[in-house]
């Protein structure tokens, strides 16, 4: 009862269990519970915290990685990849725990749906390439569709000369409503600007994903003791990310479109 109670809710805790069991007419301690979902290899984690995906988004998530699976690997290095994130100073948000054998963490049931960047204390606009990371920039008010288009301005041509990307390159971008307004898509088009057509809500797609973790794990080692020098530890720690793990990424995004197959378009370990 106690395992097919928590493999139907994983958010099940043990306080409900030891209920649920004395309505029964059973009594079981809490240590009894742990050691019985040990035995049937589930363990106490918490839970992962992933986008909202409704199963539109998975479906195209799974088509993009289908129609994309044979593309050369060359073609993935003249991509320049981009994405804004937040970083927090005030530590991580709460957390639920879920019970769950190894390596199902990303199983929809054992993860907490987010919406993107709901609070936050700094926000960051980032790219990289094959090459190594391009530009990294704070933004430091709310972003709107003009605002986009002014970091695009400023930060994506100089960053496609300073990682000398070969004629015809493409951008990625997401379809935030920033990205995808009118505005937007005719100022990448009156710039000769290749976009690659993307799904929404696939985070797990975009290789800079990988790249924020690495930069979370630096910065998160310095200990930034306020939001300037939060800021100042981010821009260093971007610019020391090494090209070698930018090239991995790239050089493994075949792989990454096999996960999320065999992930059936789910979010993947990546």
């Amino acid at each position: 009862m106690i395992t097919r109670t928590v493999s139907k809710n994983p958010r099940t805790t043990r306080g409900d269990l030891v209920n649920d069991l004395q309505r029964a007419g059973t009594k079981v301690t809490k240590p009894t519970i742990s050691n019985t979902l040990r035995r049937q290899g589930l363990k106490s984690c918490s839970a992962r915290r992933v986008p909202l995906l409704k199963p539109v988004h998975v479906q195209a998530s799974l088509k993009f990685a289908r129609e994309h699976l044979d593309d050369p690997d060359e073609d993935w290095e003249n991509v320049i990849w981009s994405d804004e994130t937040k970083i927090e100073f005030f530590g991580k948000n709460s957390t639920r725990r879920v019970w769950r054998t190894k390596n199902a963490e990303l199983h929809p049931k054992n993860t907490i749906p987010t919406v993107k960047h709901g609070g936050g204390n700094i926000m960051l606009w980032g790219c990289f390439s094959a090459k190594g990371p391009g530009r990294l920039i704070r933004v430091k008010e709310r972003m709107n569709g003009a605002m986009y288009r002014e970091i695009l301005s400023e930060n994506l041509l100089p960053s496609a000369r300073a990682l000398k990307m070969k004629r015809g390159w493409v951008f990625q971008h997401d379809n935030d409503p920033k990205h995808t307004a009118r505005a937007t898509k005719e100022w990448l088009h009156k710039k000769h600007f290749k976009v690659l057509e993307w799904p929404s809500q696939s985070p797990d797609l975009n290789p800079i994903e990988n790249l924020w973790r690495e930069l979370k794990v630096r910065v998160a080692q310095r200990q930034p003791q306020n939001i300037t020098a939060l800021e100042e530890i981010c821009m260093e720690e971007w610019a020391k990310i090494p090209a070698t793990v930018c090239e991995n990424l790239v050089k493994t995004y075949r792989k990454r479109l096999t996960s999320v197959i065999a992930n059936k378009g789910y979010i993947t370990k990546y």
